[in-house]
């Protein structure tokens, strides 16, 4: 299965800022190729919303309630996404999920030449981000 790490989470003052990072790894898969990335964000009782997305054309979109704050952008050469988070409020308090489109193979069918690539959306566990007013 294809792995997201994210790291980067905890706690600011409002006005603060902090900044998401979410690595996208295959330990017995290949991935041949990351499409859009992005972040979306959770609060208890309450669904799981969009953030910020990038494809991997570096087209971005965010959530009206984030525009002029916060800023996505990717490094493809390393399969990872950030999230700067500044200007935080409140109300940015959450549990930041990373979300990755991948096309990925086996090891072994990559090496039989036989490569069956498959595309997925995988989400990391999650990371939370307290922000104090």
């Amino acid at each position: 299965q294809v792995h997201l790490a994210e790291s980067g989470g905890g706690s600011a003052r409002a006005g603060e800022s902090l900044r998401l990072s979410c690595v996208a790894s295959a330990a017995s898969r290949i991935i041949l190729s990351v499409h859009t990335m992005g972040w979306y964000r959770q609060t208890p009782g309450n669904t799981r919303d969009l953030v910020a997305t990038i494809t991997n054309e570096g087209a971005t979109s965010y959530a009206d309630s984030v525009k002029g704050r916060f800023t996505i952008s990717r490094d493809s050469a390393k399969n990872t996404v950030l999230l700067q988070m500044n200007s935080l409020k409140a109300e940015d308090t959450a549990i930041y999920y990373c979300m990755s489109d991948v096309t990925s193979t086996s090891r072994e069918d990559l090496i039989r030449g036989a490569a069956r690539p498959q595309r997925g959306e995988y989400w990391g566990q999650g990371t939370q981000v307290s922000v104090s007013s």
